[in-house]
């Protein structure tokens, strides 16, 4: 069994439509692939209430609550299904866990095969609606925010909804287009070059209509990709989801990827997918990998063919990219053939192949990465981890240079000895988590000794400490986090805040995710049944306090835009509640409890009289007072307006940040700058820390240095 502490993932998915004529239907499903499930269903109905830390029976409320959550699932703004279908669904509810039991999984296809007759349906509708246009001066407005709504009762009021759904794409479409055109105008105007992104102006080409039925092709093909590897693990997840929103049913394939995402490292060419009319399309090539290194393949490119060496051809256009992706990856040293489209012939009509030899790649964007700043004439460490992870399997063999997140760590930290930094930033933005024991260690390096965290699970309480006595860094540290900083992340941030050794900066709070995950096969002997991961313990700072729901707060915030949204566990179905332990019996440094005031103060009084962040103050205000309406107008006029003033905000904020850089010749997104934005005075913060901590150690103090807080 491997625990992990899961990741958090945002989604935010929108389905835009266009036309296409023919009804779909769910791929037929073999007797092999019927039996499989059925036998992970047996199997994974007995194990959830055995395993899960609620130990909650799989019982008619988990049933009736599984049935809403799989409906969401697959109509998440409860659009595509009508009300009549729903009430239908429900009245099969109560039994759904006993068929489950039997491993009968009829409902998901009965349902699924409705949805797709829905599907149609709108297809149609929205061509007829494309075809006669809108009246774009029309007062009314779309509710865009649909997650809990109610389905639609009776095709008048799903018409209503659909042609409201459609409309607010065409206007946001054509308000866009106008903007273009003022702003190519008045760049001409004034003898500029316009100026804009090369494929946003190719997509501002194509007429609304166009662009609508574009995008809506693009979902059809999604649609119709999906097979029974895809719905039936999303029909036992929705199961294990009302336990709480981590547990999972994975697929043999889905734990594939789980273990390459840990290890960082997979068998295959290097290159990574998207789906595009059908075609496994090339995003970009992993630097370093096969493809890369041959040359021949490029960013653009369509596979529509996979061969294994000699072998015939797979012709895996409108495949699922997941099957696609398993095709091409394979043992070490072995060929694979690809036939792909070249980007550069828009036609379609030339094909060639390119043959490689697999190699293992280094995920490496998901490595600890580490680099050196200078601030105020202080040299200082910023080390970015983007999420914890480990070759586990390379671990059980033993393997002394099996990678992990806390090896790397201590290897940049090695590395800045070289600098003599005065100082760290440990950035765990967006960070959703990793296994718990690499947690641990991370903690360690910055702790000589002591509990890092408690875990409760149905066995007990149990007080996991450092497992290195060695201090590897002691000087000022900083953990930089925001509301995607989750599981892991929050245990670090919490140990260092409990021990007084860090200063946590961002957002108001971690996201709040306090629980723990383990993978358990459903039959060993058989790993093509999948496995369970299943919340099967929590986890509690050492002061006593989950940081389930409630987080980390922050000693000093700097809000980003996750704080206007709503991203956190609590906004989370089925989450467990906080809950609260006795302490454990640790040495609490309170040296930067004297610090705070002074820093906090000093961090406000920056941001006042920074224009970036009055920029970014504005940005976050609209930004709110844009969830908090719920609604877009439809208007043209309005739409304008809104596009015309989040255009002025993005220029203002472009210039703000590119006169800052000009010197260091920047060239970064929009949403980097933003992020340096909030790094940038976080390395401030480290430098007054320095600074005040030198200050107070000059100062004779009566106090002791550390105060013991608890006994076990």
């Amino acid at each position: 069994m491997v625990v992990q502490l899961g990741r958090i993932v945002l989604f935010t998915a929108v389905l835009t439509l266009a036309g296409a004529q023919s009804l779909f239907a769910l791929a037929p499903v073999t007797d092999d692939v019927a039996d499989l499930y059925s036998r992970a269903a047996r199997i994974a109905v007995r194990r959830l209430p055995q395993m899960h830390l609620n130990q909650q029976p799989c019982n008619d409320f988990v049933a009736t609550n599984a049935l809403e959550t799989f409906l969401t699932m697959l109509d998440f703004d409860h659009s595509l299904f009508l009300a009549e279908d729903v009430s239908a669904f429900r009245r099969e509810a109560k039994d759904l866990d006993n068929r489950l039991a039997r491993g009968d999984l009829d409902f998901a296809f009965k349902v699924y095969d409705l949805l797709m007759v829905r599907l149609s349906n709108r297809v149609e509708f929205v061509n007829r609606m494309l075809d006669k246009g809108f009246d774009l001066t029309v007062d009314e407005t779309y509710a865009w925010d649909r997650r809990h709504a109610s389905w639609p009762s009776g095709t008048n009021e799903w018409n209503d909804l659909w042609r409201r759904k459609i409309k607010n794409i065409y206007v946001g479409r054509v308000a866009a287009r106008l903007l273009g055109e003022e702003k190519k105008a008045a760049a001409e105007q004034d003898g500029e070059e316009p100026d804009g992104d090369e494929a946003l102006d190719e997509e501002l080409d194509l007429s609304p209509e166009d662009f609508i039925r574009k995008q809506f092709q693009q979902q059809i093909t999604v649609f119709n990709d999906n097979d029974a590897h895809w719905l039936l693990p999303l029909y036992l997840s929705s199961f294990t989801r009302i336990y709480d929103p981590h547990s999972d049913y994975m697929s043999a394939n889905h734990a594939e990827d789980f273990d390459i995402q840990m290890k960082l490292s997979l068998v295959g060419i290097g290159a990574l997918l998207s789906t595009e009319d059908g075609a496994a399309k090339v995003e970009r090539l992993i630097p370093g990998g096969p493809a890369e290194l041959d040359g021949r393949l490029k960013a653009g490119d369509k596979i529509i063919a996979v061969a294994q060496g000699d072998e015939p051809a797979a012709d895996v256009l409108h495949w699922p990219l997941s099957k696609t992706v398993r095709l091409i990856r394979g043992e070490k040293d072995t060929k694979v053939v690809l036939t792909v489209i070249p980007k550069s012939d828009i036609s379609g009509a030339t094909t060639r192949k390119i043959d490689l030899i697999r190699a293992e790649v280094k995920l490496e964007d998901s490595a600890a990465k580490g680099s050196v700043e200078n601030i105020n004439g202080l040299p200082v460490g910023v080390i970015r981890i983007p999420e914890f992870y480990a070759d586990i399997r390379g671990q059980r063999r033993g393997d002394s240079e099996a990678r992990t997140v806390t090896r790397d760590v201590r290897a940049i930290l090695d590395g800045f000895r070289t600098n003599d930094i005065r100082g760290l930033v440990l950035d765990l933005r967006n960070n959703g988590g990793g296994p718990l024991y690499e947690a641990m260690e991370l903690s360690g390096l910055f702790i000589e000794k002591g509990p890092v965290v408690q875990v409760k699970s149905s066995q007990g309480i149990s007080i996991l400490r450092d497992p290195d006595p060695a201090l590897v860094y002691s000087d000022p540290l900083i953990v930089l986090v925001n509301r995607q900083s989750a599981s892991a992340s929050e245990i670090v941030a919490a140990a260092l805040k409990d021990y007084g050794r860090a200063v946590i900066v961002g957002d108001t709070k971690t996201h709040g995710k306090g629980t723990v995950q383990t993978l358990i096969d459903l039959q060993r002997s058989k790993p093509e049944l999948g496995s369970l991961k299943l919340t099967t313990a929590s986890f509690y700072r050492i002061a006593g306090g989950s940081t389930q729901i409630e987080g980390v707060k922050t000693d000093i915030e700097i809000p980003s835009m996750l704080d206007y949204l709503e991203v956190g566990e609590e906004y989370l179905p089925h989450a467990l509640p906080w809950s609260l332990i006795k302490p454990a019996s640790f040495s609490r440094f309170d040296h930067l409890q004297d610090i705070l005031p002074e820093l906090q103060k000093r961090s406000e009084k920056r941001r006042a009289e920074d224009p970036r962040y009055a920029a970014y103050r504005e940005l976050l205000t609209y930004l709110g007072e844009k969830r908090a309406s719920k609604e877009f107008s439809l208007k043209l006029d309005d739409r304008l307006a809104m596009a015309r003033r989040e255009d002025e905000m993005s220029a203002y904020l472009n210039d703000v940040f590119r006169d800052d850089n000009e010197d260091e010749d920047k060239d970064a997104e929009d949403d980097e700058d933003q992020a340096d934005l909030i790094l940038d005075e976080t390395l401030l913060i480290l430098a007054d820390l320095i600074t005040l901590s030198e200050e107070k150690k000059q100062v004779p103090d009566d106090a002791q240095p550390a105060a013991e807080v608890a006994k076990e």
